[in-house]
């Protein structure tokens, strides 16, 4: 390849991107594509079909981009921005105000059960759970509590990765639906009772 196609083929790249950055990469791969083609740069048909993949790699990065920020900012608009750190209630209390029905499963959802671990313990069908869960976003909602980031539960200072080691034996030898740990650390495997 001669070093003015070079040349060209670099303007090509430069005006058909928006970032400056880009346009040595947009070049390389499509000289890329050329030696994966087997075809030899030695004409100006050569050097056209060059530009037209440089071209369309521009767009299908720019159209990339563009539906990058759109996802971006939709995400950003729909997440709930969470109240300074002062203003926050605080959830004992909070926790302490909702309904009994509510509040297990207010409790067990920030422990890090999750919907069928609760459903099960607290002995509810689906439908059941799902208006629960509804009902205890509203109470959380109108009372301007924001539900933490991850699970608040599991931030305590406990070997989680030994504990579940030691939680898939006792669940496959006892014969349990699940198994779990308190606070503390201390195992528990839930399993069906034998009485009817």
């Amino acid at each position: 390849m001669r070093p003015s196609h070079y040349a060209q083929l670099l303007a090509i790249a430069r005006r058909a991107t928006l970032r400056a950055d880009e346009a040595d990469d947009l070049v390389q791969d499509a000289l890329l594509e050329a030696v994966r083609s087997g075809r030899a740069i030695a004409g100006p048909q050569d050097v056209r079909w060059l530009a037209g993949i440089i071209r369309n790699r521009a767009r299908l990065a720019a159209r990339g981009a563009s539906r990058r920020r759109l996802r971006e900012s939709h995400w950003h608009a729909l997440r709930v921005q969470p109240a300074p750190p002062g203003e926050q209630p605080d959830f004992t209390t909070t926790l302490a105000t909702l309904p009994p029905a509510l509040k297990a499963v207010a409790a067990l959802t920030l422990s890090g059960h999750n919907r069928r671990e609760i459903a099960y313990l607290l002995n509810l069908s689906d439908a059941a759970l799902r208006q629960r869960i509804t009902a205890l976003k509203r109470q959380l909602s109108a009372r301007g509590v924001a539900m933490p980031d991850g699970m608040p539960g599991l931030n305590l200072d406990l070997a989680y990765g030994r504990i579940r080691d030691a939680l898939l034996p006792g669940l496959l030898q006892q014969g349990g639906i699940f198994a779990s740990h308190d606070p503390d650390g201390h195992l528990f495997i839930v399993r069906r009772s034998q009485n009817s």
